[in-house]
């Protein structure tokens, strides 16, 4: 990773030459797109994502929200850099059931940065509706 581009990196993995990060088996969200200051992800909910009230539980949809705009943000970092999150706002719009279809993630750069850089984010279910939108912050940094 550190030899290539943030951009070059996620295309890699979405070409599946390299493999993704284990969080992404475990909450069960692939990658499907990359661009320069974008970033998409795909989730399908199931009833192993609810909490006791019988919802899917809002740490998935924050999971995503954080993973989109992380990767977002590196699709604008050159080799040699890395990111972590600072700071994420996630605001729940309604509630997402198994049966809502796919979530759709996708998050924007809004400030690129060589120290700090921002982004927006929106999950949509299957009907498109918008179910949360998030704000972050994410503190960028040398990696090697």
């Amino acid at each position: 990773m550190p030899t290539m581009s943030g951009l070059d990196y996620l295309h890699t993995m979405i070409a599946g030459e390299l493999p993704p990060p284990p969080i992404a088996s475990l909450m069960g969200m692939t990658l499907t797109e990359a661009e320069p200051g974008r970033a998409v992800f795909v989730c399908e909910p199931d009833e192993s994502h609810y909490n006791p009230i019988g919802t899917v539980h809002g740490g998935l949809v924050c999971t995503l929200l954080d993973s989109a705009l992380g990767c977002a943000v590196q699709t604008t970092l050159a080799a040699g850099q890395g990111y972590t999150s600072i700071e994420i706002k996630v605001n729940y719009l309604r509630p997402v059931f198994a049966s809502s279809g796919p979530l759709t993630c996708s998050a924007t750069v809004t400030k690129p940065g060589n120290r700090v850089a921002f982004a927006d984010g929106v999950v949509t279910d299957g009907s498109g509706k918008t179910v949360a939108t998030a704000t972050g912050s994410l503190l960028v940094f040398p990696i090697g």
